[in-house]
């Protein structure tokens, strides 16, 4: 077990920052901290997401999300589109086939609301960037017409920022607005952005405004209309909270009952791949199997499923013998003791006796020496001297 206690402990400790890196992402995830401001994904002060769920809670309506990266627009047909916290500068450049679209997605009866990103105060154009700018506008007069076309010439608006006053700490304080129409909207409304209207077409009915210059306006287009706020405070999940006019929401929605979140232009879309097939077909078991095995795997090549061998099994080891041990241990299993010597002297005299090598005078002391061996009794045989005896004997130089 003292083997794999430090392998446990790294398991336990893998196991701990994993657990906590993934509470940490579903803590980012739920306050969607991680989205563009004032998506409705994001459920702290800065998103839109309170709207979002209200409105998807509301009987008869629904509330759904725009993640398309191809920039399609949904059947116009009863449907209210939010464009929300887009940029003045981002509608300057526009291709013509995508205001060509926005015009028949409007002209069909949908309802298209577009609320700029708050922009308090911005600096006033240096020289150098007039020139920038000039440039820009000559070069954009040499290219062909239609490669890019500005929403705000083409509706005969030009917007322009006018600097919120700073407080004592250098902080901008809120403007109020005012109800410019006859419709039964709040007399005035906080306003936190600096975003105006210089110049309007006269198709354009102001609804409110900040002194002499209009901040939220609406226009007809064929069956449907466009909805243009220089502000997006008013629908974000804080001034649901504390600034909340349903009028204003009511009005703004309007009567179609299908409502669109536009998240596509924050940056939010839905690029298909294999999490998104996996996500979308609840396959989240094969990423856990391919852990399992990943693990196995690592853990087959890292240790051994068989304990190992201790050093104590040296112990029981039996060395090896030589040939020479090995025929002295078989004729020790099948020739006793008291006739080793006999069967030594036999199978010497059917070989060595006959060669020749012996003079007959040995031969017989040799034979005479075994003789008196063999009649001795049992007790007093001594088979080693004897045949210490008969080798001198036949192994005796001459003098």
């Amino acid at each position: 077990m003292k083997r794999y206690s430090s392998s446990i402990v790294l398991i336990v400790c893998l196991a701990a920052l994993t657990c906590g890196f993934i509470e940490l992402l579903a803590l980012r995830f739920e306050s969607g901290d991680v989205y563009p401001e004032y998506s409705s994904l994001r459920a702290d002060p800065l998103g839109t997401m309170a709207l979002y769920e209200s409105i998807g809670k509301l009987e008869g309506f629904t509330a759904t999300r725009d993640l398309s990266a191809n920039g399609d627009l949904p059947y116009p047909a009863g449907v209210t589109y939010l464009h929300i916290a887009t940029t003045d500068h981002a509608w300057e450049n526009v291709p013509p086939d995508t205001l060509k679209k926005v015009e028949q997605f409007v002209n069909l009866g949908a309802r298209l609301v577009i609320t700029m990103y708050p922009e308090a105060s911005r600096k006033p154009p240096t020289a150098e960037s007039e020139k920038l700018r000039e440039e820009a506008r000559k070069k954009a007069q040499q290219e062909p017409r239609d490669k890019t076309v500005s929403l705000w010439d083409k509706w005969g608006l030009t917007p322009r920022v006018v600097n919120l006053r700073l407080g004592d700490k250098e902080v901008f304080t809120l403007v109020f607005v005012s109800n410019n129409s006859d419709l039964k909207l709040p007399e005035t409304l906080e306003w936190h952005s600096g975003l105006v209207f210089e110049k309007v077409n006269p198709a354009w009915k102001p609804i409110y405004k900040r002194g002499n210059y209009p901040v939220l306006l609406e226009r007809r287009f064929g069956t449907g209309s466009v909805v243009i706020a220089t502000d997006s405070y008013f629908l974000s999940n804080e001034a649901m909270q504390s600034a909340r006019h349903a009028d204003l929401l009511a009005w703004m929605i309007g009567p179609n009952r299908t409502i669109v979140f536009d998240e596509a232009h924050l940056g939010i879309v839905d690029q298909p791949g294999i999490a998104a097939l996996m996500r979308r077909y609840r396959l989240h078991w094969v990423i856990g199997s391919l852990a399992l095995l990943t693990g196995l795997f690592v853990w087959k090549n890292s240790t051994s499923l068989v304990p190992a061998r201790t050093a104590d099994s040296t112990d029981a080891f039996i060395a090896g013998r030589d040939a020479t041990s090995g025929f002295v241990n078989l004729l020790r299993r099948n020739i006793p003791a008291r006739e080793v010597l006999a069967t030594c002297y036999m199978e010497w005299k059917k070989t060595a006796a006959q060669s020749g090598s012996y003079s007959a005078v040995r031969l017989q002391q040799a034979e005479a020496v075994f003789n008196a061996e063999n009649s001795r009794t049992a007790k007093e045989r001594n088979p080693v001297e004897t045949y210490r005896t008969i080798a001198g004997i036949l192994h005796k130089r001459k003098k």
